[in-house]
């Protein structure tokens, strides 16, 4: 996996990313925001925003910022933001996950939602939901994980070879992730069909010796 090959692959999927992608991935979505426990004026960066399908689930007193490395899925969920009036939507920016362009400390919560297989180095963009969210706050990630049974196991490797057409590791490991990245987890939840998908709920547990930043400006 590598930047190119992603946005290759997902400007192929952005025309159809709704219907494909849509209903069987919108009860992880509803889940991992049922338990963001979103307060008033709470700051809330979605990583891979992707076409915006999480968008209208928010609340109306926070402040959502999205962000993703695909112009054509960005395309799409400014289109949702304006024709659904989503005003808790104060930006929707392109950008690289694994280098963001905010100060530290910027947002109370980070979210990533079916985005860690995806991206290629994803201790990498950990480290950067860590550096702009608040010490003690909350990180939610949201994605599918190597198997448990040894017969979807043997098929997720077979497809691992395909990963650059795919646009995602079909074999991304949980333990690995978690051991790489020193994630502090708080609760893992299954999600969607069958539980297939795995719900992260972690604490930013990295030092609170800066003080917050503001957020910069926001296009």
């Amino acid at each position: 996996m590598d930047i190119n090959a992603v946005q290759r692959v997902y400007r192929r999927y952005a025309p159809a990313y709704d219907f494909y992608f849509g209903a069987m991935f919108q009860p992880g979505r509803r889940e991992i925001i049922a338990r963001l426990d979103c307060r008033p004026g709470d700051r809330i960066l979605e990583v891979g925003v992707g076409t915006g399908l999480s968008l209208s689930l928010y609340p109306r007193h926070v402040q959502v910022t999205g962000i993703d490395l695909s112009r054509e899925m960005l395309v799409r969920a400014r289109v949702r933001r304006r024709c659904q009036r989503l005003s808790q939507v104060v930006a929707l920016r392109l950008m690289d996950a694994e280098h963001m362009q905010f100060a530290d400390n910027s947002f109370d919560k980070v979210v990533a939602m079916y985005v860690v297989s995806v991206t290629p180095h994803p201790a990498r963009m950990t480290d950067e939901m860590r550096r702009v969210c608040k010490p003690g706050g909350e990180l939610f990630i949201v994605n599918h994980f190597h198997h448990a049974n040894s017969l979807v196991r043997g098929v997720e490797r077979l497809a691992a070879p395909f990963s650059r057409v795919m646009g995602f590791r079909p074999d991304f490991s949980l333990e690995h992730f978690i051991d790489e990245t020193g994630l502090d987890v708080a609760a893992r939840i299954p999600v969607n069909a069958l539980g297939y998908w795995t719900l992260l709920r972690c604490r930013n547990n990295k030092p609170s010796t800066a003080s917050a930043s503001s957020m910069p400006a926001l296009a």
